[in-house]
């Protein structure tokens, strides 16, 4: 079985990316199987319980405030319609319900007083519980473990060095600090990033880096294929290869064995016969539904029927017998005095960001 190894170095996971593509799926495909049920594929459904008005300037993200786009912006939704959301999602076949809020950061205020109620509503349908809410500090990620939450997630994006490419308002450390938060939680972590973004193949490899040195790797692993979407300072970007995507989920589970690696954004610019090809290369998550927060997503039939084509099933909740136990009391206890947040704002310019920041309604409307 294959070796579960904190030690990678750049250069050799660089060497397993650039692999002549048939060696490299076939030697993905074992890895998969040596470490998973390769017909399993764990299905997720993202919501977005509060969208829009973001204060960061991701230069992906539609949700930023700073960025004229299309994205209708809502505050937070209620505990009964993210309970009947879940409960729409488990009927279609769902395991893992995960709720995204756009925020900086959480704050300890009556929102994630809500938040957290959500979270306790999901847990009770016997689902899955993930959370994506922006930088937690460790007492707020052991309220949501206290609450029920399964997984917490927060992306990396990319490589350390690329990522003040894109994002100037939070720093790649602080993202670090939320995802050790999160473990001293006892809570699963789910981190990956987005491809296409204009990165080179040693900022894919890099982020996989830092992902390999985490300890434990992180439970999931979320491969993104840049949405470009109009508004955003990455708007015209081409959209990314199949055979890139493919190469990057591979890579991606020979280095990380253990971790389910997730087919996430993107796939509605993917054939049915690419993203098998994905599935072999060691996919064994998606996100299904109609939508993923603000992009668009393949309809769940339509996963279905491909499931049914390649004799995938979906995955059970809580398959490892790990489902958490809620602390009532000390999800709902608030600390007295908060805790001292000091999360950076490096503020460095990217000209890119800046000028989609200007640009008029007329134009981006």
């Amino acid at each position: 079985m294959s070796e579960i190894r904190h030690n990678w170095t750049k250069e050799e996971i660089l060497e397993i990316y650039n692999r002549p593509l048939i060696d490299l799926i076939f030697e993905a495909a074992k890895v998969h199987r040596e470490h998973n049920d390769p017909k399993e594929v764990q299905v997720s459904t993202l919501l977005s319980i509060k969208t829009g008005g973001c204060s960061e300037d991701c230069g992906y993200c539609p949700q930023a405030a700073r960025y004229q786009t299309k994205i209708e912006k809502n505050d937070l939704l209620s505990v009964e319609d993210v309970r009947k959301a879940a409960e729409k999602a488990k009927s279609a076949g769902s395991s893992r319900l995960c709720m995204g809020a756009a925020w900086r950061n959480v704050k300890d205020n009556d929102e994630f007083d809500e938040v957290l109620d959500m979270v306790k509503a999901v847990y009770d349908t016997d689902m899955e519980v993930c959370c994506t809410l922006g930088m937690v500090t460790e007492n707020q990620a052991k309220r949501l473990a206290a609450a029920g939450l399964y997984a917490y997630n927060h992306n990396i994006d990319s490589s350390e060095e690329y990522y003040k490419e894109v994002i100037s308002t939070r720093g790649y450390e602080d993202r670090l600090e939320t995802l050790s938060n999160v473990r001293k939680a006892k809570l699963t972590v789910c981190s990956g990033g987005i491809i296409g973004m204009g990165e080179s193949p040693e900022d894919r490899c890099g982020m996989l880096l830092t992902l390999s040195c985490l300890t434990p790797h992180p439970e999931s692993v979320p491969i993104n294929g840049l949405v470009p979407v109009e508004g955003t300072p990455l708007e015209e970007q081409e959209i990314v290869s199949i055979w890139d995507m493919v190469r990057m989920i591979a890579t991606t589970r020979i280095v990380l064995p253990d971790t389910t690696v997730r087919l996430s954004a993107g796939r509605t610019q993917m054939t049915d016969e690419g993203q098998a090809l994905c599935f072999l290369a060691g996919a064994g998550s998606i996100f299904a539904g109609d939508k993923l927060l603000t992009t668009p997503n393949p309809d769940f039939n339509e996963d279905m029927k491909l499931f049914n084509a390649l004799g995938l099933t979906p995955k059970a909740p809580y398959k490892k017998g790990d489902k958490p136990k809620v602390d009532e009391e000390a999800y709902k206890t608030r600390p007295e005095n908060g805790e001292k947040i000091k999360w950076s704002r490096p503020e460095h310019t990217i000209d890119k960001n800046v000028e989609a920041s200007k640009k008029p309604k007329s134009e981006k409307a």
